[in-house]
């Protein structure tokens, strides 16, 4: 049986992976400046991390979330407090597309209403009750029939005003800043008539952080850098470090109930584990104050390079803007230069999510990289 063609696959078979290294079948290294669309937020194989989910596998294995898991109460009470949201609940699920699922299924149960109000070139997962928003118009809109989509402009607040004030809105999403789209974000100014519009009109204000979250932005969630609250936040991607979890944080105005929402493995002990491992690194090493200090290196340095029309992107969810098409461009790193690095639905955006503890070594051997591979 031959696996369904759906990706375009590099001819690199990894083995080892370190840090921001990685190593493959026949002994060449790498650095990995993509990290599996940014879900290695520590690096990979972390020494706390490794510990985390050994010391579970050994202990207790892989048990769903139908039981008493004091690993997940301690997620639940340890996740709110670091994200500034002391108040709100956690609902744990398997990946960041279901965890939009199952946002945009509350603020359905919520309101009454299904309607959700969306943004252009934005990606919400590939669930019948998701948003995605790609280059390819077969997945531009969801199959679920029940759940109508609009989509308005990013920053264009004044068209969100007029479709949210028809009053048959149930929800916005958006991604604080886009990751697939093109690493667009909206200004301050349009998140916070945003937030206000919605307030006003009780619409549910969900903003995406399952790729800018977990501090890959500087902040813990980067709406934080625009001062406004969510009535829930989807998280996952980075939560885990790879392995896959999600999640949403839900605010008190919503009522639980059993049966209101349902996951077979969200929750599962491994995956806890993990989520617990990352939040310690986070915390312990200061991982934060790494992704603000190689951000300003960043910028700083491949401003120089003549060739970058842009660059996008805050902390070390960065892409690098030309005037070409940069598919070659991302061969060659890979192939010649040994660097990962991600594409977008804009092909000519070089997207640059590294481990957020990488160095400013690594930094300078991508720069090294790059200017050789653009002569």
């Amino acid at each position: 049986m031959s696996l369904f063609n759906v990706y375009p696959l590099y001819t690199v078979t990894p083995v080892k992976a370190l840090g921001s290294t990685i190593w493959d079948v026949k002994g060449d290294t790498y650095l990995d400046f993509y990290g599996g669309h940014g879900v290695i937020s520590i690096g990979h194989s972390h020494p706390i991390y490794i510990k985390y989910v050994t010391e579970q596998i050994n202990n207790i294995g892989f048990y769903s979330n139908s039981i008493i898991n004091p690993l997940q109460e301690k997620l639940g009470n340890l996740l709110p407090q670091i994200s500034e949201y002391p108040d709100y609940s956690l609902f744990l699920c398997n990946s960041g597309a279901e965890a939009n699922e199952n946002a945009l299924k509350l603020s359905s149960f919520h309101t009454g209403k299904s309607k959700v109000l969306a943004f252009k070139n934005s990606f919400h997962g590939r669930t019948s009750a998701a948003v995605a928003v790609t280059d390819n118009p077969k997945i531009t809109a969801p199959i679920n029939s029940q759940q109508e989509v609009v989509f308005c402009e990013l920053n264009d607040i004044e068209n969100v005003k007029k479709e949210i004030a028809k009053g048959d809105i149930a929800s916005v999403i958006i991604e604080t800043i886009q990751g697939v789209g093109g690493l667009d974000e909206g200004s301050t100014e349009f998140f916070r008539e945003l937030e206000k519009v919605c307030r006003e009109y009780h619409v549910v204000l969900i903003l995406d952080e399952i790729q800018c979250g977990y501090g890959r932005s500087g902040k813990f969630f980067a709406h934080q850098h625009h001062g406004i609250k969510a009535d829930i936040i989807s998280i996952a991607k980075g939560m885990g470090n790879g392995f896959p979890i999600g999640g949403i944080l839900i605010s008190p105005e919503f009522t639980s109930s059993y049966g209101l929402l349902g996951t077979t493995f969200g929750g599962n002990h491994l995956a806890c584990a993990a989520s617990l491992a990352v939040l310690e690194v986070l915390v312990s090493e200061h991982i934060l104050e790494n992704v603000q200090k190689q951000y300003e290196y960043f910028v700083k340095k491949f401003s120089s390079l003549s060739q970058i029309q842009k660059i996008k992107g805050k902390g070390l969810m960065l892409g690098l803007e030309f005037d070409f098409e940069v598919a070659e461009l991302r061969k060659k790193l890979i192939y010649e230069k040994k660097i990962f690095t991600g594409n977008s639905s804009n092909k000519n955006l070089l997207r640059v999510l590294p481990p957020l503890n990488i160095s400013q070594n690594e930094i300078d051997v991508l720069y090294d990289s790059l200017q050789f591979c653009l002569k």
